[in-house]
């Protein structure tokens, strides 16, 4: 089986009627967040690499025929019309590392109607999961305020691959480094490690353990300080450092209890007993709230190593995203349903001084002071040009978060910018609206284009 079974038992199923009623015409479906999470001021749009991988391999099979057939308890013949699809369509996205605001298209896929439909599951998952880790990430390197942030994650991620993604968003928001061996050597990323607790308690005592470890590793070393005593470890691991000469470079970690006093009492033993040089690194339970806690109260910490809450986004560890058709065969179509009504049409995302995002249709010209955010990066199957670099993904992540305005950048209560609908669009919403209304009898009073207070008003965006 293929990767094309990846993907929900409804897929198919539409996919199966859509090729018998002979319904292949373009179609054109947008991935979105309805909402941003609670304590969120602004997303970094990420997985759009993932997602192009899958479509430019999507390919159903023989053998992924089979599994269908089997999953709905058919014979295989009754599934024949799906052998052999392919991704024959188009992406426009916004690029990797660029912040999103909620009801911002992130992509659209425009694609034959059933290629389009079995292609859901997949990019869903992809850009949903790592927009998600990707945004949690950015709010640790900002409450760092500049002190390095490492990626302690792998073990605690919902997998492997999710680990690894974890590595590499982090790398994109700023991260210094990552613990993964393998995402490390792939990316070419500095890969950081100490020991365990395990490592000191296999030895008779601490000292013993340390300079075991250091005649090991000849070059900057760090010790964990905290398997007894913390303050007794701390004195024990500055005088093996003063002693082997082992200052610059090297570091301490703290790993449990008061994080902050530690550090302060940690600075001033290392200061009395001579390696001045010495850092000292935090983990333990870290996210971007108790970063900012240590940082805000002048703990003397110098790296901090980020792990479980941040691997998979303790705090916010879904987003209210989905992907909603919004023209077939040149024909703009919405959702009606309470709460979560769509808007139609092709679009484009303009991004305004301030962080504030104006959606319009895709033909619109920009206005004066927007930039356009979605780009062609998938036409007729393959993509459009090379795949970027983890630094300009980075670049490009900088760039915004420093036109993001302060109060979005807030640790705690920020205020995300806010995306309005375009004139254009919203015409065409209205014009929408009423055919569909006429058509099926509905109720012709606005209903809330979103679940966020106020809407429905004037230059709201439908989600």
């Amino acid at each position: 089986m293929s990767e094309a079974t990846t993907t929900d038992l409804y897929e198919v199923t539409m996919a199966m009627s859509y090729l018998r009623e002979g319904m292949t015409g373009p179609a054109t479906f947008g991935l979105f967040v309805r909402d941003l999470p609670a304590e969120r001021g602004f997303l970094v749009a990420a997985g759009l690499e993932s997602a192009l991988d899958h479509l430019s391999g999507l390919h159903v099979g023989p053998e992924d025929v089979d599994a269908f057939a089997a999953a709905l308890h058919r014979p295989a013949r009754d599934l024949e019309s799906l052998l052999g699809l392919r991704f024959t369509g188009s992406v426009r996205a916004v690029p990797e590392g660029r912040i999103v605001l909620a009801g911002e298209p992130l992509l659209e896929v425009t694609a034959p109607l059933p290629q389009a439909q079995l292609a859901e599951t997949y990019v869903l998952n992809q850009v949903s999961h790592q927009t998600m880790i990707a945004s949690k990430a950015a709010r640790c390197v900002l409450a760092a305020a500049g002190h390095p942030v490492v990626d302690f994650s792998l073990r605690r991620t919902h997998g492997p691959q999710a680990g690894f993604q974890a590595a590499r968003l982090g790398a994109m928001t700023g991260f210094a480094g990552t613990s993964n061996v393998a995402a490390a050597t792939s990316m070419d990323l500095p890969a950081v490690g100490t020991m365990a607790h395990s490592y000191v308690e296999a030895f008779e005592d601490e000292e013993e353990a340390f300079r075991a470890f250091a005649r090991t590793h000849p070059g900057p070393v760090t010790f964990l300080v905290d398997t007894y005593d913390t303050e007794e470890g701390v004195r024990v691991a500055a005088r093996v450092l003063r002693d082997l000469d082992r200052g610059p470079g090297c570091a301490v970690r703290l790993d449990s209890g008061d994080l902050g006093a530690l550090a302060v009492r940690t600075r001033s033993l290392l200061d009395e007993a001579g390696p001045t040089d010495v850092r000292i690194t935090v983990s333990g339970g870290l996210d971007e709230y108790a970063v900012d806690d240590l940082v805000r109260s002048g703990a003397p910490v110098d790296v901090y190593a980020v792990g479980t809450r941040v691997g998979v986004s303790a705090d916010a560890p879904y987003l209210d995203s989905a992907y909603k058709m919004v023209e077939y065969e040149g024909r703009p179509v919405m959702k009606l349903s309470s709460a979560k009504v769509t808007a139609p049409g092709r679009k484009q995302v303009f991004r305004r001084p301030g962080g504030a995002g104006t959606i319009g249709l895709a033909d619109e010209r920009p206005p004066q002071d927007g930039e356009p955010l979605l780009e062609t990066v998938m036409r007729n199957g393959q993509r459009t040009g090379c795949r970027p670099t983890l630094r300009e993904c980075r670049e490009r992540f900088s760039a915004d978060l420093a036109a993001l305005p302060s109060a979005a950048r807030r640790i705690r209560g920020p205020v995300p910018p806010r995306a309005t609908a375009s004139e254009r669009l919203g015409a065409l919403t209205e014009r929408v609206r009423r055919r569909l209304t006429d058509r099926v009898g509905a109720p012709a009073g606005r209903q809330a284009v979103s679940g966020r207070p106020g809407a429905g008003s004037r230059g709201s965006v439908p989600s």
